[in-house]
């Protein structure tokens, strides 16, 4: 008998268990294992079907259509622990068995990381977005100027940035990658988007450092999110696409999402559980 993926009718995610039925986690059965790469496959297909359901159950709040109901609010902690805690599995896992992320695994890391954020969104579990509290409000119409990417404090990358519109009037406004890659003229596409990875990059470093937590987790979750916005299938989707050849930009994001999680469960207690789904 092999491990399995256990997953209950009306279960908000999965659980792994061993042979014998015991909950246990991907990394935990990946090192006894005589086929670990198996199991790390079999966990992105359920983490894949996992997300269909909870799309099909909180499409409504997660796309914004409306507020949840107190039951709902506490089903979308348990979503977004869940997403959390299953995509720093799978990151585990993949350093284990030293396997580099495909395209595939970026999309559904991609895709979970997304689903988690816009379950915080209504919670009020998310932190303010960089440079929120020192920009102009976004104008009306068109406005001309040129796009940066701004940090918070140039002598502490870490801290994170934002795309700003900076007009010649000397006004700053809140600009997206998104914004830059389609409603923008004269952009120099790949050039913003190694820009915006170099400094995602930075800030999935500074996971390991003494830096204050709470600090990190806005940066790393405002430039992930602004990336993945940027990124999907198309504009009503939360679905992720990595164009081929882009594999470098699949394990960005396995990177991120898994320093985003390991970071919040600093101050999180709720994310420092190795196992989720228990019965």
């Amino acid at each position: 008998m092999r491990p399995r993926i256990v997953q209950a009718d009306g279960q908000i995610g999965f659980y792994w268990a061993t042979p014998t039925g015991e909950p246990a986690s991907l990394p935990e059965l990946m090192l006894t294992d005589d086929e670990p790469e198996r199991l790390l496959a079999t966990h992105l297909e359920a983490l894949d079907d996992a997300m269909i359901i909870a799309a099909a159950q909180f499409g409504e709040i997660l796309g914004g259509g409306r507020q949840p109901d107190p039951a709902e609010r506490d089903d979308l902690l348990t979503l977004h622990r869940t997403l959390d805690i299953l995509c720093r599995q799978y990151a585990l896992g993949a350093e284990l068995s030293s396997s580099v992320p495909n395209l595939r695994a970026g999309k559904i890391i991609g895709t979970a990381a997304l689903l988690s954020i816009k379950a915080r969104e209504p919670l009020g579990l998310l932190g303010q977005a960089p440079l929120d509290d020192r920009l102009d409000p976004p104008p009306q119409g068109v406005v001309s100027g040129f796009g940066q990417l701004q940090l918070v404090d140039q002598d502490k990358p870490w801290m994170g940035g934002r795309w700003v519109l900076k007009t010649e009037a000397g006004q700053r406004h809140p600009l997206t990658l998104s914004m830059m890659m389609f409603d923008s003229s004269g952009v120099n596409k790949n050039a913003a988007r190694q820009e915006h990875r170099d400094l995602l990059r930075t800030c999935i470093d500074a996971a390991g450092a003494d830096v204050d937590p709470f600090t990190l987790a806005c940066a790393l979750d405002w430039l992930l999110y602004d990336w993945l916005m940027a990124h999907r299938a198309d504009p009503d989707s939360a679905e992720i696409e990595i164009p081929k050849g882009s594999e470098a930009d699949a394990i960005m994001i396995v990177d991120a999402t898994a320093a985003s999680m390991r970071t919040r469960a600093r101050f999180d207690p709720g994310l420092t559980g190795a196992l989720i789904g228990r019965p």
